[in-house]
């Protein structure tokens, strides 16, 4: 008796924290409060991005190509052929 009565307690407050937690995330100030603080986020950030400095491009002409006139012949390894040659 007593087990029945404590989890009769225990799913009335379950259902009570889901009826309130419910009842203030679908309420008009909760909206109002989360519009008003997205609102400032996108104002702190137009702020921020008008302070930001603008970089100079410093990187023309810095690539360098290299003629490579080392024409050296390699020698081309097969993978399967070095194990073979191990064994």
């Amino acid at each position: 008796m007593f087990k029945e009565i404590k989890n009769l307690i225990l799913v009335f407050i379950i259902c009570l924290f889901i009826f309130f937690t419910g009842k203030y995330y679908f309420s008009d100030i909760n909206k109002k409060n989360s519009y008003r603080s997205l609102k400032k986020i996108d104002e702190k950030i137009s702020l921020y991005e008008k302070k930001l400095p603008i970089l100079l491009n410093d990187t023309q002409n810095i690539i360098e190509y290299v003629e490579q006139t080392n024409n050296k012949k390699k020698k081309k390894f097969n993978f399967w052929k070095l194990l073979e040659d191990n064994e």
